[in-house]
């Protein structure tokens, strides 16, 4: 079978590759329909790591996963062959305890797809997770939308880690697939007020079609200055999702005392930091968004809510042989790319 592999840094090759079995009874042989580009795989491209997971050359990446069923083993009882599913891509233990303790997305042995020194992605025609990884999604929703499935469940994730902290003002910093995530999630729950930031025109353009009442790109303005105008008393929560040294500077200015900052964005450096004396007088809450927890089903259901509203975050479609082409157009934002998807 085919598959696009990571052989250098920047470099992709469509090669064969030998195809997966099943070896488990609970296993599932999956033949993938459309993989999304995410900001990680991005990196891997471009760095070659996110912190210590390192790739070592040729490596599969890519995790946002919709598929078709194949082949199923013995005990497997959910799905069939001829299904269409979405891929949560993280394979958990369920012995450590973080698994017990009702905390999965930080499992001691847990294995991501697509992560170096974990296991490979899905930018191949055939792939195999367990059952407990495939969430069907009906026919009529085409791929396009339900590709959005896994970026979508980290928004709606990173809305519920605000607990039962109530917020009626919010700040988006990052207007990538990441935010408007959270903007739709956000949206969804009702917070009235969502202000997004971006450095690209096209992306907050998006921002408004997701629900932001204000936007503004921080190259062009001070945008915790008008921010503020608006909001004089501070914002209840922000979403940091660019993984920005600035956005995290603005995240502070922007809170409110009380306020809480959540921060998904990965840095590419290792160390980001903070003003101590603004944070302790503030008394900012920082919450660290891992992935998701149990939130592609509230993902699915999402989408079909919404329906053609999420449209707008596909932007370009690519075949495998063109994975090169993706790669390199996410990397430098071009053409007003947001999510771009390859077909195997």
């Amino acid at each position: 079978m085919k598959a696009a592999a990571l052989t250098g840094m920047r470099k992709i090759e469509v090669r064969e590759v030998p195809e997966p079995r099943i070896k488990n009874d609970s296993d599932v042989l999956l033949h993938v329909r459309a993989v999304g580009l995410c900001g990680s795989d991005i990196q891997y491209y471009s760095t070659g790591r996110i912190g210590k997971d390192v790739v070592q050359y040729p490596f599969i990446v890519g995790h946002e996963c919709v598929a078709e069923v194949e082949d199923v083993g013995s005990k497997v009882k959910r799905v069939e062959p001829g299904d269409r599913v979405a891929i949560d891509p993280a394979l958990t233990c369920g012995e450590c305890d973080q698994c017990l303790g009702g905390r999965p997305n930080t499992c001691r042995n847990l294995r991501f797809m697509g992560c170096p020194g974990q296991m490979e992605g899905c930018l191949t025609e055939f792939v195999v997770m367990p059952e407990s990884n495939c969430f069907p999604v009906e026919k009529n929703m085409n791929i396009e939308r339900s590709i959005l499935a896994e970026p979508l469940s980290i928004g709606i994730y990173s809305i519920r880690s605000l607990g039962t902290f109530q917020a009626a003002t919010a700040a988006i910093l990052g207007s990538g697939p990441i935010g408007l995530s959270v903007a739709l999630a956000a949206r969804d729950i009702g917070i009235p007020a969502i202000y997004m930031t971006d450095k690209i025109d096209a992306r907050l353009e998006a921002a408004r079609k997701a629900g932001a009442i204000w936007t503004g790109n921080p190259d062009r303005s001070d945008v915790a200055k008008e921010i503020e105008a608006l909001e004089p008393g501070g914002l209840d929560a922000v979403f940091e999702c660019c993984g920005d040294q600035d956005a995290c500077d603005q995240a502070v200015e922007l809170l409110r005392p009380g306020g809480r900052l959540l921060i998904i964005g990965i840095p590419e450096s290792d160390r980001i930091s903070f003003d101590a004396h603004r944070l302790r007088r503030k008394e900012i809450n920082i919450h660290n968004v891992r992935r998701q927890k149990g939130c592609i089903p509230a993902a699915i259901d999402m989408i079909k809510k919404l329906n053609a509203d999420v449209d707008f975050m596909v932007t370009h479609i690519f075949n495998l042989e063109e994975t090169q082409e993706a790669f390199e157009l996410a990397e430098h934002y071009r053409d007003g790319v947001i999510k771009a998807i390859v077909k195997p």
